[in-house]
């Protein structure tokens, strides 16, 4: 029996230490996937986190005062997903938010969120404590996170304004239930074959210890890079031109007074302008300080602008009296009927406040006057005062 089959020839054995995938394609095996260094490089990779990282930073500042917990984003970890293998990535349902860029950048961002994260997020912003969440999330839970979402993508896009040196605005976000395993709502996934995954953990006190992720097309991931790219390099451009013409400065000035043809000053203060060649004539213009009313007598305020102030005399003005203050949940607002009762901040007897233009002026009693309510001033502000209050 011949074993020399079974044996490698020597031309198999530089394939095999190549790498070289001929023989598997001659099988009729497929190749492995492109590697992820196909698509992006290390420094975009980089760059993409550097802004993730920035721009969600503040969007957790947003989200605490939101949901009265302490949240934390850490840094993020930017990665390739084929559209294709979606289904691997996110095999449980998910809530999804689009977000479409409308000034500054052009794409579409999408967030995604486990549904067991979003329906605590939902419960905290309608007034729970999100210990017992509702399993299933209706119109008014996913209205609540939506509007979570908002505020963060708004906080997001507002440091991503600083990040680019230029405004960036977006829309309101569109919110929608996501289960590749049934196709509810992956309408709302880009069509681009390759996407970019930028995965942020996310922590919500001790309700929540997840993960938040944004899919973002290959083609806008590479677009936000290059933009980023080059607002660093204006913005390096900008230094060097201004460290330049600080140095030029000094050789300007001797320049002047080299020049043949020019009448040169040299005692001439710093701030005086200067000619470099030509002739110039050099005029004597009389300066002076501009002179100022004084604004600070009592005089200015009432008496010397009389004239001015009676002209004004007839404008109506809106008078409102503030009983009192609260604050309310949304929950709490939802739940409000006819015959409910909302305590208010003021104490039975205290004074009311009385404003102007929506601006504080006087205290007073509340009374009734034949059939109708009235306030007695108890406490009012001076003229002058009440005249700073309305400008």
């Amino acid at each position: 029996m011949n074993h020399n089959d079974d044996m490698l020839s020597q031309e198999e054995i530089d394939a095999l230490l190549r790498g070289d995938n001929n023989q598997n394609e001659e099988d009729g095996q497929p190749d492995h996937p492109p590697a992820e260094e196909e698509y992006l490089s290390d420094i975009e990779k980089d760059a993409l986190g550097e802004v993730g990282n920035i721009s969600f930073g503040s969007s957790a500042t947003a989200l605490s005062t939101l949901l009265n917990q302490k949240v934390e984003i850490t840094t993020p970890r930017v990665s390739i997903v084929e559209n294709q293998e979606l289904d691997e990535e996110f095999p449980l349902p998910h809530v999804s938010i689009q977000v479409e860029y409308t000034e500054g950048l052009s794409g579409v961002n999408l967030l995604v969120i486990k549904k067991s994260d979003a329906a605590i997020i939902a419960d905290l912003m309608l007034g729970g404590d999100g210990t017992s969440p509702e399993e299933e999330l209706n119109e008014i839970h996913l209205s609540a996170v939506q509007e979570a979402m908002n505020q963060m993508m708004g906080s997001a896009a507002t440091s991503m304004s600083t990040v680019f040196n230029k405004k960036v605005d977006i829309s309101p976000p569109t919110i929608n239930m996501l289960d590749l395993n049934t196709g509810e709502g992956v309408e709302t996934i880009p069509d681009e074959e390759v996407l970019v995954k930028v995965s942020f953990q996310l922590k919500v006190g001790s309700l929540i210890d997840s993960n938040i992720m944004q899919l973002l097309p290959l083609d806008f991931a590479k677009a936000l890079v290059h933009q980023l790219m080059s607002a660093d390099a204006d913005q390096q451009t900008n230094t060097e031109q201004h460290e330049g013409e600080t140095e030029k400065e000094p050789a300007a000035v001797q320049a002047q007074q080299n020049t043949g043809g020019t009448t040169a000053n040299t005692t001439a203060p710093a701030k005086e302008p200067k000619h470099l060649g030509g002739n110039t004539v050099r005029q004597d213009v009389a300066v002076q300080p501009a002179a100022f009313a004084d604004l600070s007598s009592n005089q200015t305020e009432i008496s010397v602008d009389q004239h001015n102030l009676n002209m004004l005399l007839d404008i109506p003005l809106k008078v409102s009296v503030e009983l009192g203050r609260t604050k309310k949940t949304i929950k709490e607002i939802l739940e409000l009927t006819s015959g409910s009762i909302i305590e208010l901040d003021k104490l039975a007897g205290e004074p009311v406040d009385i404003h102007v233009n929506d601006k504080l002026i006087a205290k007073g009693e509340v009374v009734v006057i034949d059939e109708n309510f009235g306030v007695r001033l108890t406490d009012i502000l001076s003229q002058s005062d009440r005249l700073k209050k309305l400008r």
